[in-house]
């Protein structure tokens, strides 16, 4: 298998969270409405999701640093499974101009609200059904907090299908290391499925047959 990287664990750190607030506020309702991945969960109230999901730069980071530690060319084919609103590949794309990009989600509100220049890129696909690309046909395949959301059947379809269509793959994932980070991540994930440990999610990449790089966010 792959490293464990820190790509987006400081961006993550930026957000301040209430976990108890989340948990005693109808939180049953709230996951409802999240799970359909409308505008209520991107842009509606911050129970339901983002609370206004906006493009402010923040990925830019992040994209200089997928460049730098996957050697990306000008002309790499990138791929990005649950690419949301797609901010992260909107940065790919002003970095490498010439690169090719495509962006894979379920939520056709985030789809339809990314930036403009790149909404051609985008489609509407599961991430656990088959992708329509050949084998090894992306330089990297990227899925940044989305695998979770589905269920193990499901996720092993897409970890294979991932690692089918890219030569270097990076996934990040919810996760904990200890009780108090598990309570807090059940206090605050309206749409996660998969509530696994860092060992667990470990077995599951090696049991699947996953061999690219990962990262765990923690809720501390």
């Amino acid at each position: 298998m792959g490293k464990l990287l820190r790509i987006i664990t400081p961006l993550h750190k930026r957000t301040t969270r209430d976990y108890i607030g989340r948990m005693t506020d109808n939180k049953v309702e709230a996951m409802g409405v999240a799970k359909k991945y409308g505008r209520d969960y991107w842009d509606g109230d911050r129970r339901y999701g983002y609370g206004g999901y906006r493009y402010d730069g923040r990925w830019e980071k992040v994209a200089r640093k997928l460049i730098r530690t996957y050697k990306l060319k000008k002309n790499a084919r990138i791929l990005d499974v649950g690419c949301g609103k797609a901010f992260l590949l909107y940065e790919l794309k002003k970095l490498l101009p010439q690169s090719t990009i495509v962006g894979m989600d379920i939520s056709r509100w985030g789809l339809s609200h990314a930036p403009k220049e790149i909404r051609k890129y985008l489609r509407v696909h599961r991430a656990e059904d088959t992708y329509p690309f050949k084998d090894w046909e992306f330089d990297l395949v990227i899925s940044i907090t989305t695998l979770h959301n589905l269920t193990i059947d499901k996720l092993a379809a897409a970890l294979g299908e991932i690692e089918r269509v890219g030569k270097h793959k990076y996934i990040a994932v919810e996760s904990y290391r200890n009780d108090p980070e598990q309570f807090n991540l059940q206090c605050w994930a309206l749409t996660c499925a998969a509530f696994f440990s860092k060992r667990e999610w470990v077995w599951l990449y090696r049991h699947f047959g996953y061999t690219g790089d990962y990262e765990f966010i923690y809720f501390e």
